[in-house]
């Protein structure tokens, strides 16, 4: 999860954090006199129903994680969850070790309803401090109020592997010549022109099925599939009204063209190791690749603009690499973090390391960078 998508999500848990945990610290305490009293216990839970906003279910489970009372709703109650086991849901994992007895779950997909939700559960304990119960309080997240502002992906280098049977056979196949590869240059061509003065913000050019698919600022909610007819027959540009570059553009007019022809050499530079798909977004300014080895990369459009193709293929002992930095990356990550991170120190103390000994200066300094980047991510999701 990305940095500013982990914060959003972090502001919604504060905000449920600080509006319940009062108000259910003090409700178990008017509960735990009254753990062997069901409807004593529901009375008491149907008055506080309407002071938890967003609050959808509540109810009080006894010290083995058995459900003591109805579930108590909005709208009423529902006598068939009385004596239901939740002591396995994963909201009851750790409870007893969470600070002020008070715990938020991760979000978790509903056993009933089959949403996502989202469980507080309070600890009830005795008056000589045992525990005697839990009182549980569910959300759904279709109801929670959200952040007004959207979320905005981080705009930086990322990159996925694929699927693995197909880097397993990446050295058993070669680029086979398709339609759109035939004439790629008119090809690409038109689309420069679509997404210049026709209104398209996105365009994605599938090498190897020969086709397109593009979005329009006239109907961003749909997406056209442009075949290899229509690919290499310029009046398709009357089906497209003219229009203003759009004003929400972070890419530069004049650099449209610049990246689709290096989508180009990205196609023919190499017959094991090719793109097989790629796209440009205008409004986020994110390239997207798609290569034969299955793995995808996303790049901010100057960073993509800045790479030459020596930093995709490299170059090592004199002889075009057959594979790219990306396939020496997923070769070495697959060996563990903790044989990546002897790497790293073994390599920046100057040390010979035989995982990087096929390459290159230039890209044994590239594959450290780029793998400080992956265990650093690594390390700020365990911390």
């Amino acid at each position: 999860m990305d940095r500013e998508l982990q914060r959003q999500v972090t502001q919604q848990r504060t905000m449920i954090n600080e509006t319940l945990r009062p108000q259910t610290a003090k409700l178990a305490i008017r509960c735990r006199r009254l753990l062997d009293d069901r409807e004593a216990l529901e009375r008491i839970l149907q008055e506080t129903m309407p002071s938890l906003p967003y609050c959808k279910y509540l109810y009080v489970l006894d010290a083995e994680g058995r459900q003591i009372t109805s579930n108590i709703t909005r709208n009423g109650t529902q006598p068939d969850q009385y004596g239901r086991d939740r002591s396995g849901r994963p909201y009851m994992q750790g409870v007893d070790d969470a600070e002020l007895d008070f715990s938020l779950s991760s979000a978790y997909i509903s056993r009933n309803k089959r949403r996502p939700s989202l469980t507080a559960v309070q600890v009830i304990r005795n008056r000589d401090a045992e525990i005697a119960g839990y009182l549980g309080v569910d959300y759904d997240l279709r109801e929670l109020p959200h952040v007004e502002r959207l979320h905005e992906a981080e705009k930086r280098w990322t990159q996925a592997k694929g699927d693995p049977s197909i880097r397993s056979n990446l050295f058993n196949q070669s680029r086979v010549e398709s339609l759109l590869d035939s004439r790629v240059d008119e090809i690409i061509a038109l689309l420069v022109e679509l997404m210049s003065c026709h209104g398209v913000f996105h365009g994605k050019l599938h090498f190897s099925s020969s086709r397109a698919t593009i979005w329009t600022m006239d109907d961003p909610y749909s997406y056209r599939i442009l075949d290899f007819e229509s690919l290499t027959d310029p009046d398709i540009c009357l089906a497209y009204p003219q229009r203003e570059y759009p004003d929400r553009a972070v890419v530069p007019a004049d650099k449209i063209a610049a990246i689709f022809a290096i989508l180009r050499e990205l196609r023919f530079a190499d017959e094991t190791i090719y793109l097989r798909a790629g796209s440009l977004n205008l409004c986020n300014g994110v390239v997207s690749l798609n290569f034969s080895c299955d793995g995808s990369h996303y790049m901010p459009y100057d960073e993509f603009l800045a790479k030459d193709l020596g930093f995709w293929f490299g170059s090592g002992s004199g002889q075009t690499r057959t594979a790219s930095i990306d396939a020496e990356l997923d070769r070495i990550c697959d060996l563990g973090c903790t044989r990546v991170s002897e790497i790293i120190a073994g390599a920046s103390s100057g040390k010979p390391v035989p995982e990087l000994a096929g390459l290159n200066a230039a890209d044994i300094e590239e594959v450290l960078d780029r793998l400080k980047s992956i265990m650093a991510i690594y390390e700020a999701r365990e911390n």
